[in-house]
Formats: structure tokens, sequence, C-alpha cells
């Protein structure tokens, strides 16, 4: 079995018995492997494409590979600087480091990169700030536990003033801080009704603008690199499913919601063909990981053929993973 996976993964073509034995030098004829593939091609784990003499993993196949025999091939130290070099950058945003690791999955797997980013609402508010960048422009910036930061930039109807933007900023701080902000968005106008101390009007300006500074819309925290890699295999010739594909990975909420419904959990997860549950996926798997600290985690992974190099891709998310993890530690 293991031997059928891995030529076809590298042919991408029906494979034979006597193919196997010329390429592996089993010790056996090709009568005997001849055999071993009708055994398990009875058991439903490879499958005859049309007429073709050679023989194709189906995806329950791919999953006894996977369970049983997959051992994870270490990254060259070539590849693993290449990573490096290309993640370990100065990054404004979260949002540029989630852009740039799906673009670095994609470059070295050859495949599709994707990187949800993480889940916000449970992550915990460790500070805010007000930093005026114009006369009446405010940036509001919330410091989370993890590391994380998530800022908007808002227009005051008048000017900043430091002693106003001190008090408000105080009273913020005492009212949110240690909250998750899932809580915060939820309770966030009854905290700070009737506050003491601060400038109302810049905590109206706040309670206004806190629907888009809390709301976390899937969508935009979906990236994807390398959709030219995944198109130009051998399984998307077929003009009609080349184009469910595209149209699925364009709408990236279907896309985003497909990840988040695998579920966070530790270690990589591969999820292989209709397992996926999606028809325009059926010759696709998912090879992904979960990032992040403490609650606040995210999701990246490759997508690709269910004819791929698991042994390869695994350790290449696995690095990745752990990489981008000590990245945001460090943020």
């Amino acid at each position: 079995m293991e031997a059928l996976v891995n030529l076809y993964v590298a042919t991408a073509e029906p494979v034979g018995s006597k193919a196997i034995a010329d390429r592996f030098k089993l010790g056996v004829g090709p009568a005997t492997i001849r055999n071993t593939l009708k055994d398990l091609e009875e058991r439903g784990l490879i499958q005859k494409p049309h007429t073709s003499a050679g023989r194709v993993p189906t995806d329950k196949g791919y999953r006894a590979y996977v369970d049983n025999l997959l051992k994870p091939e270490q990254l060259s130290e070539s590849e693993a600087k290449q990573i490096q070099d290309e993640m370990m950058l100065d990054y404004g945003k979260v949002e540029e480091l989630m852009e740039q690791t799906s673009k670095v999955l994609g470059e070295i797997s050859k495949q599709l990169g994707v990187t949800l980013a993480p889940r916000f609402d449970q992550g915990i508010l460790t500070n805010v700030d007000l930093i005026p960048v114009a006369d009446r422009k405010l940036l509001v910036v919330l410091a989370i536990k993890s590391g994380l930061v998530r800022s908007i930039l808002l227009e005051a109807d008048s000017s900043l003033e430091t002693l106003a933007l001190e008090k408000t900023k105080s009273i913020l701080n005492e009212r949110l801080c240690g909250l998750s902000l899932g809580e915060i968005r939820s309770s966030v106008n009854e905290r700070l009704k009737e506050t003491q101390s601060g400038d109302p009007r810049l905590i109206k300006l706040f309670l206004d603008s806190s629907a888009a500074l809390l709301d976390f819309d899937q969508t935009e925290q979906l990236h994807l690199g390398g959709t030219i890699n995944i198109v130009s295999q051998p399984e998307f010739k077929d003009m009609e499913k080349l184009s469910s594909f595209i149209e699925l990975i364009e709408q990236k909420k279907i896309l985003a919601e497909l990840l988040a419904a695998k579920g966070i959990k530790e270690g990589i997860t591969i999820t292989i063909g209709k397992e996926i549950d999606r028809g325009e996926m059926d010759s696709c798997s998912l090879v992904t990981s979960s990032y992040g600290s403490g609650d606040v985690k995210g999701i990246i992974g490759i997508i690709g053929p269910t004819r791929m190099r698991y042994a390869k891709l695994v350790s290449l998310v696995d690095y990745t993973a752990k990489l981008l993890n000590d990245i945001l530690s460090k943020q």
C-alpha cells in the first residue's frame, strides 16, 4: 500500500504491479504484487480508474496510509531556513503575519496555503491605548494576553486633548481589562455607562465604534497563498471541477467556516476527500494545525489533491505552526 501511494503521488498515473516491482525492488515478482493489489482492491483501499490496468488509492486507502504507514519526512535545512527568513520579519499588524504565513506555506508546499487568524473572542484584554495620530484622528489599540493586537482608527468631532485622552484611557482600562473580548462585546454599554471620569465624547466614540473593533468577521481573517499551485494540478484538468473549486475558495466565508468546523485541536489533523463534506473538494485533502497562545487560537494548513506528499506536508505544517507560536509569543 505504501509503495503504491508513494508512486502514485510522484507520477499522478495509475500504478501497476510491474511499476512497483521495478521501482521498489521488494524482492517479490509482479505476480505476487498483483495478488496483493487485488486484495487491497477487494478491501476498498485502491481502485481501477476506468479501463486502466493500474490502480489508484481510494479515500479509504489514503486514510489507512495516513493512520498506519505515514512517516513524517523532515524538512531540509534550506527549507527550514527559508521559512524562518520569510516569516521572522517586522509586522505592523497580525494580518500581515497571517498573509505571509499562507504565502510561505503555498510556496514551500507547491499547494494552496491557508491561514485562519486567531479567534479573538476568548482573548483576554490586557491594555487599551488611545493614540492621537492627527488633530481629530485617534488610534484605539487593544492589547490581548496572547501578545496579539487589535486596532482601529477613529475620527473625533473635535480636537483631542491630552488630559481627556488619559482620563478616558484610564477608565477604559479599569472597566474592561481582565475580560475576554467576547465578554466586552456583549456588555460594553453596561460597563461604560455612568462613568464618573473620562471624556463623555470619547466614551461615546468608543461605544459607537465597538462593533467594528470587537466583531471578528472570519472572512476577513482567512488568508490564501499559492492558488496557482493547486489549480495547475492534474486533478483539475476538468474545467467544471476547477471552476467549482475556484468559486469555493473565492467565497472565503465558506472556506473559513469549513476550516473552523474541523475544530482547533492540538497537533496535525488530516482530512481526506469526502471527509471534508464539500462536493467541490472531493478530490482534495486538508493538512491543518492549530497555533496561538492560551485560548486565542487559529488554524494554518495546506489544501491540495488527495494525491499529495503527506509525509512532507505534515512536517511543513507542524514546523510552521510552532514557528508562528514563537513569533506571536514575542510580539
